[in-house]
């Protein structure tokens, strides 16, 4: 019999992690019980609501963060001082396990809207996941969104790329010469072979090598773009976020429905939603 078989459905592995298959199985599968063993010691000691802020997405700060900015490289970009005023990444959080992740629309760190979901597999960082582009396409969370926080009264919720649809995030989706580095699964995930340009999320380009991040053509870099149906072939106005895209001439810039930070963590679950009440940095002091 397949000796493979059993051992991933007690410890689900990420797709491209080998599985021995010789006489010397059984001491990996005793290295891999006391993987799993040191992972439930490791949560036992999650007792408190425990996130880091790896990522902050101003569409209209001036620098675009398309899908070849930052995603995937081993640095930093912005101040921590104006980590909810500009485009941010924490070199060091960008490289810490996540087992949860949350994005969060906020206003200069005041929230309007909160999602929370699990990644599928845990342990690894947001560096190893973006940086996974050949092939790409991975949905990385599992069940939908285990939480969702929004307002009352909010705006511009209808095509929000994150907020607008429901389901899982899909990371680094690449198709023909085109990707989106976070999209949620209820929207349109454009298939490999399709140049539609129609994929829609945070982290956008339309003129690249998406497995590589070689650049064709850089005015088709674009931040953020919101849920609509502009396939390339009958549409020419791509609506954009704010002002941050290169200026590709069917790239069409519209109103920023606010930044979006993007928090990991290890234990937590639930996140300490401030809505309209406090600045998101009281989040990262607790």
């Amino acid at each position: 019999s397949d000796l493979s078989s059993g051992i991933n459905a007690e410890w689900p592995l990420r797709p491209g992690i080998s599985i021995p298959k010789s006489r010397n199985f059984c001491n990996f599968r005793t290295k891999m019980k006391l993987v799993v063993l040191v992972g439930i010691i490791a949560l036992a000691g999650c007792n408190k609501i425990e996130w880091n802020l790896a990522m902050n997405l101003n569409p209209s700060d001036g620098h675009v963060m398309d899908y070849c900015v930052g995603w995937h490289q081993d640095s930093g970009i912005g101040k921590e001082s104006e980590a909810f005023l500009k485009d941010y990444k924490n070199k060091q959080v960008w490289k810490q396990p996540a087992n949860y992740i949350a994005i969060v629309r906020h206003h200069n760190g005041i929230a309007d809207a909160a999602k929370v979901w699990k990644f599928k597999y845990w342990g690894l960082s947001l560096l190893q996941r973006f940086a996974d582009m050949n092939p790409g396409r991975r949905i990385e969370t599992v069940g939908g969104h285990l939480l969702k926080e929004v307002l009352p009264n909010t705006q511009n919720l209808g095509d929000d790329p994150i907020f607008g649809v429901d389901g899982d995030l899909a990371f680094n989706w690449a198709y023909t010469d085109n990707g989106c580095r976070i999209a949620v699964t209820g929207g349109h995930l454009s298939e490999w072979l399709s140049n539609d340009d129609n994929t829609h999320g945070l982290g956008n380009h339309f003129a690249i090598q998406p497995l590589t991040c070689r650049v064709n053509h850089d005015v088709w870099g674009h931040e953020i773009s919101n849920i609509q149906d502009c396939p390339l072939a009958s549409c020419k106005d791509v609506k954009i976020q704010g002002t941050d895209q290169k200026g590709g001439p069917h790239l069409k810039n519209s109103p920023a429905y606010g930044q979006y930070a993007i928090f990991i963590s290890r234990c937590s679950r639930d996140f300490p939603f401030l809505g309209g009440r406090q600045l998101l940095k009281t989040i990262m002091e607790n």
